[in-house]
């Protein structure tokens, strides 16, 4: 059965940092594209090659990585913003996990 998690959310203050994971469960992530997502809205991804991309939004802010002797993906969040807040998904083929929650709020 396939399983993901997601942890690390927080409210926090603009301009502020935060580190969000991902572990999967039942499912070797290595030979897979993994993606955060926003309220629908994908964020970054890293590919099966190590490769990764951001929106527009997010760069240069953001840092995906992934872990796969641990089966995890990371998303580094760096000076965040209020319109950071929202619900962030982790996304492996056809499963997704629960969310975790990230406020960004003087």
């Amino acid at each position: 059965q396939v399983r993901l998690v997601e942890s690390g959310g927080a409210s926090m203050q603009p301009g502020g940092s935060l580190r969000l994971s991902c572990q999967v469960f039942g499912m070797d992530i290595s030979s897979y594209n993994l993606m955060w997502l926003r309220q629908g809205q994908w964020v970054a991804y890293t590919t099966s090659g190590g490769g990764t991309e951001y929106a527009d939004s997010v760069k240069g802010r953001f840092t995906i990585s992934r872990d796969n002797g641990n089966n995890t993906v990371y998303l580094q969040m760096n000076s965040l913003k209020p319109e950071d807040t929202g619900r962030y998904f982790c996304n492996l083929a056809a499963y997704q996990g629960p969310g975790t929650q990230v406020t960004v709020s003087s």
